[in-house]
């Protein structure tokens, strides 16, 4: 498998630390806040990339956490008068309602930040210790300039990182130099705190996944990833902290997926163009969004409009129609068939677009192709054997892309039932007009009946 390294700027070959299994670290969001849907692209893009390497046979520890402390939790709290305990457990609650409708799966541990203050207290301590971290009134900020390489993933050399922070408007006065990031905030009037050898405080952003990813990963890792935006100075930052506290890589392989626009416009609430995941799920479904944002390989950057969105829950109902036609065509196959050659073929060009830095467009195209084969395949009158394959590679590819996930399967009353048979025999015996009579009375009660090589097929109005 080739993936795109941004720390490289290469497709890599994937090579894991440890044979057959893969680490993998998700920058989660800071839950003050319903999440929008550039938030949840790659929160879908990754929940893809770990369904593909179980898929194809790595034990996956995909760690996601929760930053549930930060300065928009305070200012979210003190807004509502309640406590930032409660903003987080409200919004992580609200996070997952998202997160399951999307279909995105459980990562195997969801940490929070405030969990882990003990593990974060010690990494800035050896910091401390072997000169790249220093304490100024409370505070505890990293030294950027002494950390060798601060700047490898973004590729920006230092002098322009450093022209770039002495243009900020906000000079921080505690500081050695302006290029130094802090590590540990003192505690203001009124705020969360915890003990520490520096005084009443709380953690800063970027210390908080070098401690996570540390803990539940290890000092090494596979994948760490998140979006384009999280390069410069989050991942920049994790990584100076991390290698300089461990002695040793933070990560192989760093996955960055692009921006969302809204109408051909950069998304952003001043432009009144700012959508919440629950907004756009209240009007067109959760499936519609997920097929969406996976739709583009996930470096491009993907336009968003009412048009791409109804487009999205076209080309489900495409998949939809095709899994239901193969249960159809089941329920009257003759016995015997053999598995066809397409859907090697079609499983092959999948994987081929997958190992291609996870080119789930294309996955998609081979979906496509495979539909239109299972199609021609029940037309032809194609037998049990060969239908029950094209049912088990279609769930599987479909699986992978975490799409078709809301399949129901409807009983009909015995009325119904006792009518479409009557119907059927009407037809044998060519009595055209009971027949016609039944499917209009059907049609009455919400039932349209479709006549096909297989038999009749119902679907309601």
């Amino acid at each position: 498998m080739k993936i795109f390294n941004t720390l490289t700027r290469s497709k890599d070959e994937f090579k894991p630390i440890t044979e057959g299994e893969v680490k993998i670290y998700a920058c989660g969001p800071t839950v003050y806040n319903y999440i929008h849907i550039g938030n949840a692209r790659p929160l879908c893009v990754f929940d893809v990339l770990r369904r593909y390497f179980e898929w194809r046979g790595f034990k996956v520890n995909f760690v996601q956490n929760f930053t549930d402390i930060d300065d928009k939790l305070i200012n979210k709290a003190n807004a509502e008068g309640i406590t930032v305990p409660e903003v987080a457990e409200r919004f992580i609650g609200e996070f997952w309602t998202d997160a399951k409708g999307l279909n995105v799966r459980e990562a195997t541990v969801h940490p929070r930040a405030t969990e882990n203050i003990e593990q974060i207290q010690n990494i800035i301590s050896s910091l401390i210790d072997n000169g790249y971290a220093y304490e100024s009134k409370g505070d505890v900020y990293y030294r950027a300039k002494k950390f060798e390489g601060y700047g490898k993933l973004s590729h920006q050399p230092l002098e322009d990182l450093e022209a770039g922070a002495s243009e900020r408007l906000n000079v921080d006065t505690l500081k050695e130099d302006q290029m130094d990031f802090c590590l540990w905030k003192s505690a203001k009037e009124g705020e969360p705190y915890w003990e520490s050898p520096w005084g009443k405080g709380r953690p800063g952003w970027h210390i908080e996944c070098s401690a996570m990813a540390g803990r539940y990963l290890g000092k090494t890792i596979d994948i760490h990833c998140g979006g384009l935006d999280l390069i410069f100075p989050h991942h920049e930052n994790e990584i100076a902290q991390s290698e300089a506290a461990n002695g040793c890589e933070f990560a192989h392989y760093w996955m960055h997926n692009g921006f969302i626009n809204v109408d051909n416009h950069k998304m952003s609430k001043s432009l009144n163009n700012f959508f919440t995941v629950r907004d756009v799920a209240e009007k067109f479904g959760y499936e519609p969004i997920r097929y969406f944002l996976i739709s583009s390989q996930y470096r491009s950057p993907i336009n968003y409009s009412v048009d791409i969105i109804e487009q999205a829950k076209n080309s489900l109902e495409r998949l939809y129609t095709c899994r239901d036609n193969i249960d159809f065509a089941l329920k009257n196959a003759a016995e015997g068939g053999e598995i066809p050659a397409f859907i090697e073929e079609r499983k092959q060009e999948f994987i081929a677009a997958m190992e291609d830095d996870l080119n789930t467009a294309d996955a998609l195209a081979a979906v496509f192709v495979l539909v239109r084969d299972i199609n021609t395949a029940i037309a032809n009158g194609a037998g049990k054997a060969t239908l029950e394959a094209c049912a088990d590679i279609f769930d599987q590819l479909t699986g992978v892309l975490g799409l078709v996930y809301n399949r129901k399967t409807e009983a009909l009353d015995s009325e119904i039932e006792a009518l479409i048979e009557e119907r059927t025999n009407a037809r044998k015996s060519k009595d055209f007009k009971r027949a016609d009579e039944i499917r209009d009375q059907l049609k009455e009660m919400g039932i349209v009946l479709e006549d096909t090589p297989q038999g009749v097929k119902w679907s309601r109005i």
